[in-house]
């Protein structure tokens, strides 16, 4: 499976391996420089720390770079009305008599304890193009299923304040 993004999530992965590559890089290789002025490295602690620290900077570029290169691009447009891309929805659960809110996101930014549901999972799928008032089934598997209604929905622009790291 492709990770979904969209423009602004690509925007801000390139964004932060540009920051990583200009600053984060720079700062590592000073730091291995540093770590390897301090003699013997067989029982030099900063150098392999530093040198952790250093891969793992380069390991993050190659996966941010990968994941731009293979993702598939979504558009976060929606109608006014209909629950879409970063969309804020207040959705009640008719099984447990409670309400939630939850913003609709891409694949890799879901984070379900912060209430960021993803477009694939079976909630953020049910939802989608659906509007306010809407009885909508989640169909978890193919024999259990339950219902929730649209309360409310909010078009939420992208801030950007989304923690960009989380990619």
């Amino acid at each position: 499976m492709r990770n979904e993004l969209t423009e602004k999530d690509i925007q801000k992965m390139e964004e932060e391996i540009e920051y990583r590559k200009l600053v984060v890089r720079r700062e590592a290789l000073e730091a291995v420089k540093e770590a390897r002025s301090h003699g013997d490295l067989s029982e030099n602690f900063e150098y392999y720390a530093a040198k952790k620290d250093k891969n793992q900077n380069e390991s993050r570029i190659r996966y941010l770079e990968r994941m731009i290169k293979t993702a598939v691009v979504v558009s976060e447009d929606s109608k006014e009305d209909e629950v879409g891309i970063n969309n804020t929805v207040e959705v009640y659960f008719e099984e447990d008599d409670i309400t939630e809110t939850y913003k609709i996101v891409t694949t890799v930014r879901t984070n379900a304890l912060e209430g960021l549901i993803s477009t694939e999972s079976p909630l953020g799928k049910a939802l989608l193009g659906h509007r306010a008032g809407d009885r909508v089934e989640v169909q978890v598997n193919p024999g259990v299923s339950y219902f929730v209604q649209i309360r409310h929905i909010e078009n939420t622009v992208d801030d950007g304040s989304d923690p960009l790291r989380r990619f």
